[in-house]
């Protein structure tokens, strides 16, 4: 009897295009001097500088209508650490896969 192999389901590919910024709602920590605008920092509990967050807890530089950065160019070094794709990326996609259905 021949066996046939089973096909893996595999995840769709993560970009941009079909992210949700879901890692827009993580808290982000401002450790180094990248240029971040003064308006979009805040202060956290501990004095230390934090992205802004919205009242619903979405990243102040996020633009809503293309859930894209508007300070790419000068976002934060956690952000440039956070690399999509990568586990926590993938896990937090997982989060909030739900609260787009």
């Amino acid at each position: 009897m021949k066996t046939i192999p089973v096909q893996e389901i595999s995840a769709p590919a993560v970009s941009c295009s079909t992210c949700a910024a879901c890692c827009c709602q993580l808290e982000v920590m401002l450790i180094t001097d990248t240029g971040v605008p003064q308006r979009f920092i805040d202060t956290d509990d501990w004095g230390g500088e934090v992205m802004r967050r919205l009242d619903d807890g979405w990243c102040a530089a996020l633009d809503r209508d293309s859930m894209r950065c508007t300070i790419y160019e000068n976002r934060p070094l956690i952000c440039r650490e956070f690399e999509m794709g990568a586990a926590e990326c993938i896990e937090e996609r997982r989060g909030i896969t739900t609260a787009y259905r």
